[in-house]
């Protein structure tokens, strides 16, 4: 009785659904860095030496957007990302706030919108004083802000894409509208949508892995994983690693007392 029981029950689970990126690949997917750059170097550094241990592989960083906002140092990520970019390959998607960032400078009305999600940290970032900044207009601000953002930040947050694909997994900011195949989607739905992705339960083209919607931890679906852990309030920032078949995670994570740890897991 108890071995039908067992078989019931586990007939009931959902398995696994198998996705594999390309063989001799690997590649670390980096959740929404969103201006913490403690978390970033130390994940950065995670990264480096975890690609050494498991040895040779034809390796790929992806940033899934949202590099910027929220967190104290957007400019120090943004300059870390870059220059991470040098040294080994990087790819880099485009996020909503990457999107208001950037349209700030022209549009008055999205600046507001902007410095109401966290574009306020990314302006003094670059090294606007608070006081300064709590006198200003918006027409000084944007004159403050293309004096003081360079060229090459602009120029590298411009070059970002807007999804990967690699094998059986495609990697977007948000999610993709699940009525279109991958290669029909809307860059805004790719950088914005929310409900009518993360409401799909049915099977996609693609295993999808994305950020944009805060988790507790790690989200996993079998049809899309969702890697947003929060890093700017949560202090706990997420990397998707993806070899094979396999899966497993490197968190970066604040402790109270200010030190960071490294947390490694299987999934």
């Amino acid at each position: 009785m108890f071995e039908s029981i067992r078989r019931i029950f586990a007939s009931s689970q959902p398995e696994r659904r198998i996705a594999r990126v390309p063989e001799g690949e690997r590649y670390y997917v980096i959740g929404d860095v969103h201006g913490r750059l403690d978390l970033l170097e130390q994940l950065k550094a995670a990264i480096e030496e975890d690609d050494a241990e498991f040895g040779a592989a034809d390796t790929t960083i992806v940033f899934l957007g949202d590099l910027v906002d929220r967190g104290p140092d957007s400019a120090g990520v943004i300059t870390l990302a870059r220059e991470w970019g040098m040294d080994r390959k990087v790819r880099y998607l485009a996020g909503n706030h990457e999107e208001m960032f950037l349209d700030s400078f022209e549009d008055r009305e999205i600046l507001r919108h902007f410095l109401k999600h966290g574009g306020r940290e990314t302006v003094m970032s670059y090294g606007i004083p608070k006081k300064k900044y709590d006198k200003m207009k918006m027409s000084e601000l944007q004159e403050a802000m293309d004096k003081a953002v360079p060229k090459k930040d602009r120029k590298f947050l411009k070059s970002f894409e807007d999804l990967i694909i690699a094998g059986d997994y495609v990697f977007v900011h948000a999610g993709i509208n699940p009525k279109l195949p991958v290669e029909e989607q809307k860059p805004s739905d790719l950088r914005w949508i929310r409900d009518r992705f993360l409401k799909f339960a049915e099977p996609m083209s693609h295993v999808v892995v994305h950020g944009h919607t805060i988790f507790e931890d790690v989200v996993d679906t079998q049809h899309r994983i969702g890697i947003d852990t929060g890093a700017f309030r949560t202090g706990r920032l997420t990397a998707l690693v993806l070899e094979g078949e396999g899966r497993r995670t490197i968190q970066a994570i604040a402790g109270e007392d200010g030190t960071i740890q490294i947390e490694k897991v299987d999934t």
